[in-house]
């Protein structure tokens, strides 16, 4: 995840501070030492860092706290500041412009060279396009060699319609009839990829300015790598003063990227980042929110991204509505469950599945995203070595047959136990799946009192039994109401609801990924 380390140390920061015996001014100030040294590491402006220890110093002043005030509730109000002074420093309190369905929304993306501009031009042009947008490709970039030709191969591989020019070397021509056909035959996303450039490139700055004048964006989008340091504030000023984008998206922020840099752009222009760039795939888009960002962070997970992240995913999927409708049923075939483990393998590396749930990173504990990519694909393996007749069966056929299992293992290059430990994950998620038609009716009784009646005694009533399932702790700004409502919208999105996946990906990972199983 984008900032992994520098997470990784303000949260130990924190953790330290909530296992001091003797909370004082001298423990409090070590940790904002280590919280300010983790953001300079990471490339954040020096002066952002001075005014958010600044900040946070305001607001926990131990001379102005009661003095009855017990260390726990001194504890939560630095853990809060921290969370929401640190949600400050990349919250631009400016929105990213919002495309409208029926309308040509035109969006014009610049940057420097490298950025990763074409790529993600393509990543966005697919995001719209999988939420109902009609969308398309222009590419304006007639400077460098090949850069047609690669928006053609990613806009192919995509699905998408462009346009661009082999022979016309002005781009803003081609900017110009590329956005007016795709005006004229009602599309509704015109993504219009240009030149990299430099800010001491005065001749691209000014044509720059000339494809935005041919083509009057509805929004600029600068394109920043998350790997470019302290460079990017100059950048970034540079291109706000001349272009005036209105969106940032931060790319590469895989990896071992610093990515303070980019945070240190938001702050001088004050722009909001649109999206993070997590990956070489279509689909390593994340959109970009302050608080979620941050929560994510500092190991507090990101459910709504998660939420977002497996509807993607399963609108994608031919076979998912039919494993509903089983789920929906309380049946869960073997089929169903590769189904499922087909969609988590598509949702990216563990790492970045981890950190969007609560807890669930430090669970992993030592796990590569490796080991559990690998793990993954050796099931998929098993379940491509079984007949039509074994997916769609419960098991017991497999049980109760040895030779099956035997012959499976053979042909899928993995061992009986490796088959046998499958289907005991198996039986674990059918139990599951066996209460999910009752679970998902009480969610829908209980999203029914929310709508009626008491609703913040209702609410208060979830919470209750979420925290007693153990979820929601340590979230910081009062989450877990949203929390519960995301629970409920969860009905069909990815086939289980939370509750259910929070077991298989807590309780049953070390099951399913590390337990047991041998590493080869």
């Amino acid at each position: 995840m984008v900032l992994s380390d520098l997470g990784r140390r303000i949260n130990a920061a924190v953790s330290n501070l909530n296992r001091e015996p003797n909370l004082d001014e001298k423990a409090f100030d070590s940790m904002i030492k280590e919280i300010c040294s983790a953001l300079l590491s990471a490339d954040v402006n020096v002066r952002l860092v001075k005014n958010l220890r600044k900040s946070i110093q305001s607001t926990v002043n131990f001379k102005d706290l009661p003095p009855h005030t017990t260390a726990n509730s001194k504890k939560r109000l630095i853990q809060q500041a921290v969370f929401d002074h640190l949600v400050q420093l990349v919250d631009p309190h400016a929105e990213p412009y919002k495309a409208k369905k029926g309308k040509s929304n035109v969006i014009m993306f610049v940057g420097l060279q490298g950025a990763g501009k074409t790529t993600t031009c393509t990543k966005l042009a697919r995001y719209y396009a999988q939420r109902g947008f009609k969308s398309c490709l222009v590419c304006a970039d007639t400077f460098r060699a090949g850069a047609y030709d690669q928006l053609k191969q990613n806009a192919t591989k995509a699905k998408i319609p462009y346009y661009g020019s082999l022979t016309q070397t002005d781009p803003a021509v081609v900017a110009a009839e590329g956005v007016a056909r795709f005006k004229k035959e009602k599309f509704e996303i015109i993504i219009v990829d240009t030149s990299g450039r430099h800010k001491q490139e005065a001749d691209l700055f000014a044509e720059m300015v000339q494809v935005q004048n041919a083509i009057k964006p509805d929004q600029t989008i600068m394109v920043l790598d998350g790997t470019i340091g302290q460079a990017a504030e100059a950048q970034s000023a540079a291109f706000k003063q001349t272009a005036d984008f209105g969106a940032i998206i931060i790319t590469k922020t895989d990896g071992g990227a610093l990515g303070g840099g980019a945070i240190s752009a938001v702050a001088a222009t004050h722009t909001p980042v649109a999206f993070l760039g997590t990956g070489e795939h279509m689909t390593d888009l994340e959109r970009f929110a302050p608080k979620p960002f941050i929560s994510k962070l500092l190991g507090y997970g990101d459910m709504s991204g998660l939420i977002e992240h497996l509807q993607t995913i399963t609108r994608e999927s031919a076979g998912m509505k039919e494993t509903q409708k089983h789920l929906a049923e309380g049946i869960f075939t073997i089929r169903d469950m590769k189904e499922q483990i087909s969609n988590i393998l598509k949702m990216g590396p563990m790492s970045k599945v981890a950190s969007m749930i609560p807890g669930l990173s430090n669970m992993m504990g030592g796990m590569s995203d490796e080991d559990g990519q690998e793990k993954i694909k050796r099931m998929i393996y098993i379940f491509d070595s079984m007949t039509a007749k074994e997916l769609d069966s419960d098991g017991k056929i497999l049980l109760s047959q040895p030779t099956r299992i035997t012959r499976i293992a053979c042909g899928s290059g993995t061992s009986v136990r490796d088959v046998e430990e499958l289907l005991t994950q198996h039986k674990v998620m059918s139990g599951l799946a066996k209460n999910f038609g009752a679970q998902k009716k009480n969610m829908a009784k209980a999203q029914a009192m929310l709508q009626g009646g008491n609703k913040q005694q209702q609410m208060a009533a979830m919470q209750k039994r979420a925290q007693a399932m153990g979820m929601g702790r340590g979230m910081p700004g009062g989450d877990m109401g949203k929390l519960m409502e995301m629970m409920g919208s969860m009905g069909g999105a990815g086939g289980m609801n939370m509750q259910d996946m929070m077991k298989n990906f807590g309780g049953g990972m070390g099951n399913m990924f590390g337990g047991r199983g041998r590493g080869r």
